[in-house]
């Protein structure tokens, strides 16, 4: 195979911290390259650059021209990337949220100007892709009042837009359902025939072995292998990842306690209908994990903002530790002895601007261990950051520095740090694996199973059904804002229902 794509030798450093470390990979015509590595392994650093995103400190890109001849690609220009046929669909989210889907997907490809005349065309175009990706969303709507899995739809369809013929995908099915996801990959297989070239982060391991040609490996900001697909399997990849095998968390089976939550006949009015709670029943017990399985934008917002104490029933009662809860709010929750893991951890599970040590403290700041007689106790805040750390094994510049600084996966450890330091009766974990790798994915496993063993509740919201089957004491899929328990733990059948395709 021809190759589109060399990058030579980059780096780059972030101050002190090493993100990548002399890496070299080559792309070829109509491959699908799976690019692996654990979280802060350097993988977004390195397609930053080949976006343009980033300036390397050393090293070059070359990229096929549309005769087949490798180029000197500009570097740190976005502009000079998508020129050269390479798009990228990011992890976190490019949106414009006071524009609409169709709006977003134009933007920086039309002119402003000429956007009432090409909507016609673009519009077509766009539907022709959706029809054939599987992919639908609202265009017509503003992407503020999108749920995440829609969002995740049009950072794709923009890219798919732009005629990209270098596609890089970070964690593009983190929101899909399976059959979703495989429709995503099989058409992607399909454009691949046509001469797409497609790098894609992930860490769902069974989709990298199902469709990626070919698997390279980031191991703290260097490349330490490369294979072919077809020659790997987990325990192989895992061990290459992080240089040993990873552990298995295994649910061990266990009898539920007394009641801890209690939903009865609740409905909660979300941004839009497909976002409402609609007389929902729900009992959460001691000992018992609970997993809510959907498509994104079925009702999990509404649920989630319900147990977090920033909804209120309109009608129905919630109940927790038989205490009725009349007026919920994030603090009264709190006090019930609710533990929060947001969905989104840089919107709503931290402030960036607030150092490590803050964060870890900022649900708590009422409380004489954090603040005397109305101060902050400082040195008693970064004690506490400082064994949290170590002992959740957050890495990063240090507790002094800004939140945002961190990694995904390094901020998932700080929320879970401040959640489960204080042993909550209920936990509220919303997508807890999303985008994380194997070994941190395996470390919210196991504190997750070891707060059911303790005593908690766990309402576990994902779209990830591995993590729903591994990890569930009961499933309950949520469509359209009602809430179904089902028997069957049948991967397909059960994705079949997210869909709406089975009663």
């Amino acid at each position: 195979m021809n190759k589109v794509l060399s990058l030579i030798g980059l780096s780059k450093h972030f101050g002190s911290v090493i993100a990548n470390d002399d890496v070299s990979i080559d792309l070829h015509a109509g491959e699908v390259l799976a690019l692996l590595g654990e979280n802060g392994a350097g993988k977004t650093t390195l397609m930053n650059m080949l976006f343009g995103l980033y300036m390397p400190d050393s090293g070059r890109i070359e990229v096929a021209d549309r005769d087949g001849v490798m180029q000197p690609q500009p570097l740190g220009h976005p502009q000079a990337a998508l020129e050269a046929g390479i798009g990228m669909v990011h992890q976190h989210f490019t949106l414009a949220e006071n524009l609409t889907a169709l709006e977003n997907i134009l933007l920086g490809s039309e002119n402003l100007l000429s956007w009432r005349y090409a909507r016609g065309a673009a519009r077509a175009k766009i539907e022709g892709i959706m029809q054939r990706s599987g992919l639908v969303a609202p265009l017509d709507e503003p992407v503020g009042q999108l749920s995440v899995g829609e969002r995740q739809r049009v950072e794709i369809l923009k890219a798919l837009y732009r005629d990209a013929r270098i596609l890089v995908l970070d964690e593009p099915t983190a929101v899909l359902t399976p059959q979703e996801a495989d429709t995503l990959f099989e058409n992607i297989g399909a454009m691949t025939k046509e001469g797409l070239s497609v790098i894609f982060i992930s860490h769902k391991l069974r989709e990298v072995l199902a469709f990626s040609n070919r698997i390279a490996v980031l191991r703290h900001g260097k490349l330490v292998g490369e294979m072919a697909t077809e020659d790997a399997d987990q325990r192989s990849i895992a061990r290459m990842m992080v240089g040993a095998d990873t552990p298995v968390t295994k649910r061990e089976g266990m009898a539920a306690g007394a009641p801890i939550l209690t939903l009865k006949s609740v409905s909660v009015h979300g941004k839009s209908a497909r976002e409402s709670l609609r007389s929902a029943d729900l009992t959460v017990h001691a000992h018992e994990i609970v997993g809510i399985a959907g498509v994104s934008g079925n009702g999990q917002s509404a649920l989630a903002a319900l147990l977090s104490g920033l909804a209120t029933p309109d009608s129905g009662e919630m109940v927790i530790n038989g205490t009725e809860v009349r007026r919920a709010s994030p603090s009264a929750m709190i006090a019930h002895g609710v533990g929060r893991i947001p969905e989104d951890r840089h919107h709503d599970g931290v402030v960036g601007a607030m150092n490590v040590a803050e964060n870890l403290v900022i649900e708590r700041l009422d409380t004489p261990e954090v603040q005397s007689r109305g101060f902050l106790r400082r040195d008693a805040i970064r004690a506490n950051a400082t064994r949290l750390s170590k002992d959740y094994d957050i890495r990063g510049p240090g507790i002094e520095a800004r939140a945002r600084l961190l990694s995904g996966g390094n901020l998932q450890k700080l929320i879970l740090a401040r959640v489960f330091e204080y042993a909550p009766d209920l936990i509220l974990a919303n997508q807890p694996i999303r985008g994380l790798d194997m070994g941190a994915a395996a470390e919210v496993a196991r504190r997750l199973l070891e707060a059911r063993k303790r005593g908690a509740g766990v309402v576990l919201i994902s779209e990830d059904l591995d993590e729903i089957l591994s990890l569930s004491d009961r499933i309950i899929v949520i469509h359209d804002g009602h809430l179904v328990e089902v028997e069957s733990h049948d991967r397909e059948e059960i994705g079949l229902i997210m869909a709406g395709e089975v009663a």
